[in-house]
């Protein structure tokens, strides 16, 4: 990491994930770095990670580079949902506005395994638009956020699960279940059968925390809508851990202390 001789080394990361707490909590064990996590404030009690913590939007990308420049950001990594887009192409705008090296901490996402049914779509609507041939009650873990795509079904029943309570537009017969992963496989095996679940709709978001219903649909033979992730905004390299986001800083700040 960086010469302790020298001021540290501010890092922003993108958070809202476990890989970002993770990452956080790694860094600010480094006495020569300086680590602030950001919040979107979208969840009414986020989990707080090491180090400093703002939350709240930038306004754009103009003014997110203009935090950038203001708060002496070294290094600006991603590790954000992989479904917040607009988040991540605001960050690519951003960093390249300031100057300012950029990472994109994704986890893997799923691969469907022997005896998976799964049907991909590249978007909420394809999802919604997939449902009335496949079942009519159904599961849905594609977040509060989304569900207007959702809302004209009205002969479909949903379950929809989130950490907070959703807002309308959503669709007119549907129970929520307030929860937070990680879940069991267990307890998602009860929630399919108390709850007569024939169809599982899902985003493609990886990590082991919620892929325990991708089993449980997987046993009880049922159809799984599972929306793509976006890409990465074209040239941010990747990291596929926080393991790998140290090394990237590591070598990083290592060129930069050698010029």
């Amino acid at each position: 990491m960086p010469d302790a001789a020298r001021p540290p080394r501010h890092v922003l990361i993108l958070g809202g994930t476990t890989e970002a707490r993770r990452l956080a909590a790694a860094l600010a064990a480094e006495p020569a770095l300086r680590v602030t996590t950001s919040l979107a404030g979208r969840v009414a009690a986020p989990r707080l990670p090491a180090g400093e913590v703002r939350i709240g939007g930038f306004g754009g990308p103009e003014g997110q580079a203009r935090w950038l420049r203001e708060h002496a950001v070294d290094a600006l990594i991603d590790a954000t949902h992989p479904f917040a887009d607009t988040i991540s192409h605001n960050a690519a705008v951003a960093a390249a506005t300031a100057y300012v090296p950029l990472l994109a901490l994704r986890r893997p996402g799923w691969v469907p395994g022997p005896g998976d049914s799964w049907h991909r779509v590249s978007s909420l609507d394809e999802a919604a638009a997939a449902l009335p041939a496949l079942g009519t009650r159904i599961f849905l873990t594609t977040g509060r956020m989304g569900l207007a795509h959702f809302a004209h079904l009205t002969d479909l029943w949903f379950l929809v699960r989130s950490v907070d309570a959703p807002e309308p537009p959503h669709p007119p017969r549907m129970t929520t279940l307030l929860d937070r992963g990680p879940f069991t496989l267990d307890g998602e095996r009860q929630l399919l059968r108390d709850h007569r679940i024939d169809v599982l709709v899902t985003k493609d978001s990886g990590a082991a925390a919620t892929a325990a219903k991708l089993t449980a649909a997987r046993e009880a033979g049922l159809p799984v809508v599972v929306v793509r992730r976006p890409a990465v905004p074209e040239g941010v390299p990747v990291a596929a851990d926080p393991d790998e986001a140290v090394q990237w800083l590591r070598r990083l700040f290592s060129e930069a202390n050698s010029h």
